[in-house]
This record gives structure tokens, sequence and C-alpha cells, in this order.
């Protein structure tokens, strides 16, 4: 079977010049990592964000060694890439430019308009409460409603595609991709496939609807990034929306990522200053995201407990910081866990157990089709041991065997009372 995608995000303004980047490959490898995913690396408008695209195929000043084209970089750095078993995603962002970008000269047609004539840029209502408005003011939104325009679109972004397809790159994390058609993302995936049989898109679509995420259903995607990151170990929210996503496309979950709060920060904020509770809890989030889903991802820093958020306009490569820890073994040890277990690979059924003991949290993951299922247990409270007893699981569920790294590789049964240290995380499989 395929291993699921355990992605690290190279922020490219942190990291510097395409040929800095190389640097992290051998880092990224020995995580046991199969994909970097690239944030943009084109030239930005006039706000300087990531995500403001002027010009898709010039490459952004910060990353550039004064030398080469970006079609050069690239090429090199996927081919180095491969060379330690990583493919490339890049963010394919297609819902919107910067204001000032070369399409909106050379296509103004394609393009949203306010009453005035102006470009209209993308906004966001706050489904709680809808007089909050975001509005990203550096933005031209495109417009795929005006059906005349879609065939000169997908032809001009598909071209796009295969030009960085022919560069190296593997896979296109699909900015935004609740905001365009499926039909168009149909199109795109269709056409990348054919040029490359195993290109893999994977849909951003954070903070959208289920009925938004049900739509691209017949879009082509193949992965999508779940809501884990913000769940509070209790909630039923987090389980509803896993065996929602599940039928549409398997999922990614993250501790954190570029478009977040740092986890230490979060932490730090809640009172928790202890660098060794805080490299606990790193631990304990890390290993529930690498075995709620297929897919796990974290950002650049994650492994030292980096403590400043990324920002797609102002980060630089001096942002870099002392590491707080190095976590590097053990997430090289869960990437190892979760690339040998098949459950883990794919998307079955998954339920919450109730073990009677609120802090202790049990996720029962079963194979999509097949007798195989995964039991992971967390001790969400850091200063306390808790028990927890093994009750309430399926029938079949009668002794498992221990696979956390690390931990003691004891046998348990169905029925047993399991004493967890603080934070701690365990995982068993079929014995």
């Amino acid at each position: 079977m395929s291993k699921g995608p355990r992605i690290y995000n190279l922020f490219p303004l942190l990291c510097g010049s395409v040929r800095q980047w190389e640097e992290h490959l051998p880092r990224i490898a020995a995580m046991g990592f199969n994909w970097v995913y690239l944030n943009p690396f084109h030239f930005p408008g006039f706000s300087g964000s990531l995500y403001a695209v002027k010009d898709y195929y010039r490459i952004h000043d910060l990353m550039w060694d004064g030398e080469h084209s970006l079609e050069d970089l690239l090429k090199s750095f996927c081919w180095k890439a491969g060379e330690h078993g990583l493919s490339v995603i890049m963010d394919l962002v297609v819902n919107h430019t910067s204001k000032d970008a070369l399409l909106t000269e050379q296509h103004p047609e394609w393009f949203l308009r306010e009453s005035d004539g102006s470009l209209r840029s993308p906004r966001a209502v706050d489904p709680a409460d809808t007089r909050n408005v975001t509005i990203w003011g550096d933005l031209a939104e495109i417009d795929y409603h005006d059906h005349s325009h879609r065939a000169g679109l997908v032809s001009y972004f598909g071209d796009m595609i295969g030009h960085f397809i022919d560069c190296g790159i593997r896979g296109f994390r699909c900015d935004a991709a609740y905001l365009v058609p499926a039909e168009i993302w149909s199109m795109l995936t269709s056409f990348a496939r054919f040029k490359r049989h195993d290109a893999t898109f994977f849909a951003e679509t954070l903070g959208c609807r289920l009925d938004q995420v049900t739509a691209l259903r017949s879009a082509g995607f193949d992965y999508m990034f779940n809501s884990a990151r913000w769940w509070d170990f209790r909630s039923p929210w987090l389980l509803e929306q896993y065996n929602s996503f599940r039928h549409i496309a398997p999922s990614i979950a993250f501790p954190e990522s570029h478009d977040t709060e740092r986890v230490a920060t979060d932490l730090q904020r809640g009172g928790l200053g202890d660098p060794a509770l805080i490299e606990r809890a790193y631990k304990m989030r890390y290993l529930f995201a690498a075995v709620f889903s297929t897919g796990v991802m974290i950002p650049v820093g994650f492994e030292y407990g980096f403590r400043t958020r990324l920002d797609v306009v102002q980060t630089r490569p001096e942002h870099w910081e002392p590491p707080l820890f190095d976590i590097c073994g053990y997430i090289a040890a869960v990437n190892r866990m979760r690339a040998a277990i098949p459950v883990l690979n794919e998307e079955g059924a998954q339920r919450q157990v109730h073990t009677g003991d609120p802090a202790v949290v049990c996720l029962l993951r079963r194979a999509w089709d097949g007798p195989s299922w995964v039991l992971s247990v967390l001790n969400t409270d850091l200063h306390h041991a808790h028990q927890a007893r093994m009750q309430g699981l399926d029938a079949d569920v009668v002794m498992a065997r221990e696979v956390t790294p690390g931990g003691k590789g004891e046998t348990i049964t169905a029925g047993d009372v399991l004493t967890l240290a603080p934070g701690e995380a365990r995982v068993f499989v079929n014995a």
C-alpha cells in the first residue's frame, strides 16, 4: 500500500535562498519525512506577502542566488530532495493574485470587480458573527463564475502546473481550495496527471463549511487538511469531521502550521514555562497528529520548539531561534512507526473510547477494510499521572501489542488498567 504523507513545511522566508534550503534536506530526511512543502516562492506584489503573487515565473528576491533562474534553482532543489527520498510540494495559489500582478494587466477580464470597476479583494465572513468580515486588500480575486473565462484560466494555470512539474515538483498544496469550483480543479488535476500520473494534490480547506468540502468530492484531490490542531481532546466535532472527510479524501493533521501560533507560545500564554513540560507537550501532540489521520505535517522549527510565529511578509533568516529542545529523534521514531503500520496509512472509521478519566483520550481507529486496528491512549495532563481502564472497545479488540516509540512494548487485554505518566501517549495494535 502507499505510505501516507509525512510532510515537512520548509518555510522559504525563514530558510533563505534556495541554495540554503538544500542544507535542511539531510535533517528532514533523517526525521522520516517523505514530502517537503514549500510556501509560495514566486515574486510577490506590493505587500510583500508570499500569497500575493505578482509573477508566477519569477523567484522572490530573498530566495534568489543572484545568478540562476527560478527553473534552474527548483530543478536542482527537487533533484537533491529526491536523492534524500523526498518529494516536493509547492503552494498553488489560483484563487487570487496580488492587485499589481502581471495577470491583472494581461487579462483584466479574468478578475472580479467592485461596482466602481476596481479589483475586488477576497474576503471571509466569520460564521459566528456575520458582521465580522476580513478583507485582504492586497489581493485581487479571480472570477471563475463567468464561464466565458474558464477555458483561458484553466489553460493558463494548467500550463503553469505543467511547467513546475517539469521543474521536479510532484505535489501541489491548493490554497483556499474551497473557493475555486470543483470542475476547475477537476480539469487542472486531470491535466497534471496526464503529464505525470503521480502528481498529488492537497486541498487546503481549513475554516470552511462541511458543504463546501463536500462540493470538492469530484475535484480529484488526493488529500485534505483536517482541524486536529484546534481540538480540545473532548468535544465530538473532530471525530465527526474525520468521519465525514474520509469519504471524500484522506486527511492530514498538524500540531501547528505557518497559519497558526507556535505551540510553545500557546503553552506559555497558558502559564506553562518549564521547557521540560513544553517538550513533553510537543511529543504528545506530535504523536497524536501522527496517529490521528493518514497524513501528518509540521512546519520548520517545530522540532526545536521555536516560539515566533511564521509571517508571510516579515519573517527572515535572522529570525531562526536557539532551540528550546531537540525532538528530531523522537519525530523520526514516530514517523518510522506510522510508516510501518498499514492502518495509519489509510482512513478507516475512528471513534473515541471513554475510559472513565476525562484527562485520558482514547481513540480506536480501524482499517478501511479488514480486521486491523490501532488504539491510541493519551494523557493530556502534563503534570499528573492518570489511570484508564480499557473498556468500551469493539468486541474484537481483545488483546493489543504496544508499538509506542520508546515504550515498554507490553501486551494488554481488554479490561486492563493502564497507568500513564504525565503527558504520556501510547499506541497499540492487534496483538
